[in-house]
């Protein structure tokens, strides 16, 4: 392969996780989306929720590690040179970071609803 085409790397991933693609594509433009509206809501981020987020980050980053697994035809015991230790090191920083964003934002938005609206004086 030459050329990088992103049909084709669609067409993998396709038949790799069938409709579970477009399931776990909706849930990133999703969680993107409203973590962006959070943040700018909040007016930043709130550390204490960040901190916690990225400790359950791990356990995200683990289960997209399972999640490969189960989807490919090869185990971890398959991996033999460094692209394949590479990507799946890449796979789980992927995890990480996206599990991260998604319970940050659930987070945030469930602290939002549980606290008291403020009423305004006049």
């Amino acid at each position: 392969m030459k050329e990088l085409d992103p049909f084709i790397i669609l067409a993998v991933f396709q038949e790799m996780l069938g409709p579970m693609l477009w399931i776990l594509l909706a849930v990133v433009i999703l969680g993107l989306l409203a973590f962006a509206v959070l943040v700018v809501r909040e007016k930043g981020l709130v550390s204490r929720r960040l901190v916690r987020s990225e400790a359950l980050g791990v356990i995200g980053g683990a289960l997209a590690l399972v999640l490969m697994a189960k989807v490919s035809s090869s185990g971890f015991t398959d991996a033999a040179g460094p692209a394949d230790w590479f990507l799946i090191a890449l796979v789980f920083g992927a995890g990480l970071v996206g599990s991260t964003i998604l319970v940050y934002t659930v987070a945030g938005w469930w602290s939002t609803r549980r606290r008291p609206a403020k009423t305004a004086r006049l």
